[in-house]
């Protein structure tokens, strides 16, 4: 059978120093494009060392998706850029697959796992009484109402509850997998933090009602979470 794959090519591109000896480095993202589809599959991560000019080459887990792009910043604080990768899944959720890499002192270390993520940021979505959403972060137990009254039109409304705003039946949501993953530098000090949006849905993705925005920074080891909050989409007066 004829193999239509083609060789990898550079799908993004960025420089700055990722090995901390002053150095610029070249970052690569290879892939393999898909005849006559913007897809793209077997996402590389190549790091070209610009002191020595030899190739580190870190194929990723969930390497194919749309749009692969490259941000390089100081998320650790240590003074040295690191590595942040965004592909687009391309599915109707608007999901994203995100990863941070370090390579201080030729040492590849994954620093953030947007599959890690995921997991560690449950949440739980459930309709209430009186046309409100609850949505409840299981992480951190915080719980945020929203009102839907304003912004779904009756016929909505009237398919979920009762005239005397009684739910008719259970009825629940969820939220998704990061929608995006930003780097933002918030205090103004060089070292980014992460603004991670996840979409709020009711019974389809379309119905959406707003994000979880997880601001994230780096502590020890780790991205741990340093503020949460809600947004709302609002509705025409």
């Amino acid at each position: 059978m004829f193999d239509y794959r083609q060789e990898p090519q550079v799908v993004a591109f960025a420089q700055g120093d990722v090995t901390g000896d002053g150095v610029m480095d070249n970052v690569y993202l290879t892939g393999v494009h898909t005849p006559d589809s913007p897809f793209v599959q077997d996402i590389t991560l190549v790091i070209q060392d610009g002191l020595t000019g030899r190739f580190n080459m870190t194929p990723l887990s969930d390497g194919q998706g749309y749009d692969p792009t490259l941000f390089l910043g100081d998320f650790t604080g240590d003074g040295v850029s690191e590595i942040m990768i965004s592909i687009a899944t391309g599915g109707s959720g608007g999901i994203m697959t995100e990863y941070i890499y370090s390579y201080l002192d030729h040492q590849e270390n994954l620093l953030f796992d947007g599959n890690a993520y995921n997991e560690a940021y449950q949440y739980q979505v459930t309709y209430l009484d009186d046309y409100k959403i609850q949505v409840v972060s299981e992480s951190n137990q915080q719980q945020y109402i929203i009102d839907i009254s304003v912004s779904r039109d009756q016929d909505y409304l009237d398919d979920i509850y009762n005239a005397d705003g009684t739910l008719i039946s259970p009825i629940s949501g969820w939220v998704n997998p990061l929608s995006g993953l930003y780097p933002v530098d918030f205090d103004s000090n060089g070292v980014y933090e992460l603004l991670a949006y996840q979409r709020i849905a009711g019974q389809y993705n379309a119905d959406s009602f707003g994000y979880v925005l997880n601001q994230l920074a780096w502590e020890d080891d780790a991205f741990v979470l340093d503020q949460q909050s809600v947004a709302i989409f609002g509705s025409d007066l």
